[in-house]
């Protein structure tokens, strides 16, 4: 058993994921709001933009066409990545399940693909998340630079992180691993 910390020292707390789940819905966090849990601590998420909203939408409309019943897209909703960590990213590529996930939230086994898109959270999507996703061996991640119009695509995951990189930038056709027959276009994207 460890000792409680000095109440005179700073400190950190840290929480599970299922306080953080009690914390929401006793409403200790405020509705509307956006946070995600990492690695124990609450993260206060930056509020969506117009850029960022329309980029999202644009991609999860054009995956939800070229994809159909092969996938469920998952958009801001949480991921549980386990004890610690409950996030949400932008858009998640689930296995398609006939109820949608109702009895508990997605883990890494049932996700295809997180994709992150950034407008002033580059860095953090970059170095913080997607090491994360990486960590709990989520096979591909796209960062979406919707200033740059890129597409980083992080794929072959490590103990040390994703060991591939693709950057995608206009005239190219980022490849969904898992769905290598669907050809997405530039233009579907931004």
């Amino acid at each position: 058993m460890t000792a409680p910390p000095q109440l005179n020292k700073p400190h950190t707390l840290k929480f599970t994921a299922e306080q953080f789940r009690l914390m929401c819905a006793q409403g200790v966090l405020a509705e509307g709001d956006r946070y995600e849990l990492i690695d124990g601590e609450i993260i206060v998420m930056s509020p969506i933009g117009l850029k960022h909203a329309v980029c999202v939408g644009r991609i999860s409309n054009n995956l939800v066409l070229k994809l159909g019943r092969r996938a469920i897209i998952w958009v801001q909703n949480p991921i549980d990545l386990g004890h610690r960590s409950i996030l949400q990213p932008d858009i998640t590529v689930l296995q398609y399940r006939h109820d949608f996930y109702e009895q508990a939230l997605p883990t890494p086994a049932d996700i295809v693909l997180i994709i992150e898109v950034a407008d002033s959270s580059l860095e953090y999507d970059r170095d913080v998340k997607a090491k994360l996703y990486s960590a709990v061996a989520i096979p591909q991640m796209w960062l979406v630079d919707i200033n740059a119009k890129n597409i980083t695509s992080f794929s072959q995951v490590s103990a040390l992180g994703y060991k591939q990189t693709c950057l995608y930038t206009e005239g190219d056709r980022p490849a969904i691993l898992a769905f290598d027959d669907v050809i997405l276009e530039w233009g579907e994207l931004f």
